[in-house]
């Protein structure tokens, strides 16, 4: 039985279950702070896998100021306004963008941008200018459509051939690999599967967003995909976008149990990170928010939860530190 198929049997009995578990929430919470008064104290742009939890943090997180977070969506108006004057830039869309401007915003004084979301960790971990804070555990699986015969589980040797361009077909059918985003070390998929530099055979590009299943045109296409955002486009916690996009196994293992808690047995699990100045690492408004278990992001595990992450014991840690 395929993954929709699997997926359609379960969703009578466990819709409302699973409302309940992942927040029940009467609208998807994927919104920017409104740019014309909504001006919280910790602006934050990048990763779309982490945008829409982190807009949820933002919409619930106060302290005696007001609204702590103000989380910008990866996509959307090009031009975004993160502060009440000189603080209109383009939209970051992506880990590697949201990181990109946050040094510029280091590096140039502005105090535009003061965290970035990031589905990855440091690449330079000789030059700590950053510190990786993880807050919440992830997913990373495969998406193909559901109308098409390509296997409903693959092993990481499988997927690493097939994005070396190696593997170029599957059930009589050509596959078509495609990785979102022109930078393709922001997926840690590609460090998952062993590939240093993908074939010739992959499609990938700005114009190709995340988590977007919309993305898959073709019977032979495969992209990665977030688990953790699958089951909030697939439940309507998050604005849907999956499409046709059904997520696969690897080495026989589902990414989420029967109840569709993010499985922590998966293959591909990750830490996922808001990513703040070193140099700021202690200042109160960072402490408060984003480091330990007691800070305010950490401390809230129901939201992580409610959003399909799983919290984990190292939220808030500050020893990872690096800089693209």
């Amino acid at each position: 039985m395929n993954v929709k198929s699997r997926l359609s049997r379960s969703l009578g009995v466990a819709a409302a279950a699973l409302a309940l578990s992942l927040g029940a929430l009467a609208a998807p919470a994927s919104a920017d702070p409104d740019p014309l008064v909504d001006y919280r104290q910790l602006a934050g742009v990048g990763a779309d896998t982490t945008q829409d939890v982190m807009n949820a943090l933002g919409n619930e997180i106060t302290n005696s100021s007001g609204k702590v977070i103000a989380s910008w969506n990866a996509t959307g108006f090009s031009v975004i306004k993160t502060k009440p004057t000189g603080c209109e830039f383009a939209r970051p869309d992506g880990s590697g963008a949201g990181i990109t401007a946050l040094k510029d915003a280091v590096g140039g004084g502005t105090g535009c941008v003061d965290f970035a979301r990031s589905t990855r960790g440091p690449v330079d971990l000789s030059r700590p200018d950053l510190t990786f804070v993880p807050f919440a555990e992830d997913a990373l699986s495969w998406a193909k459509r559901s109308d098409s015969p390509l296997p409903d589980n693959l092993t990481i040797l499988q997927l690493h051939d097939i994005y070396s361009c190696t593997l170029t077909s599957l059930n009589g059918v050509p596959l078509t690999p495609i990785l979102p985003l022109s930078v393709p070390e922001e997926l840690r998929f590609l460090t998952f599967i062993g590939v240093r530099t993908p074939g010739p055979c992959v499609t990938t590009g700005r114009q190709i967003q995340e988590n977007n299943g919309w993305e898959l045109l073709g019977a032979g296409d495969i992209m990665p995909y977030s688990a953790a955002q699958y089951l909030e486009q697939i439940f309507g916690i998050v604005d849907d976008r999956h499409g046709e996009a059904v997520l696969g196994r690897i080495e026989g293992v589902e990414p989420w149990t029967q109840d569709y808690t993010l499985n922590a047995a998966f293959p591909f699990v990750h830490d996922v990170y808001n990513v703040v100045p070193t140099a700021r690492l202690f200042d109160p408004g960072y402490v408060e928010t984003f480091v330990g278990q007691a800070s305010y992001v950490c401390a809230n595990t129901r939201m992580i939860r409610d959003f399909a992450f799983l919290p984990i014991s190292n939220c808030g840690r500050i020893d990872i530190r690096g800089e693209l």
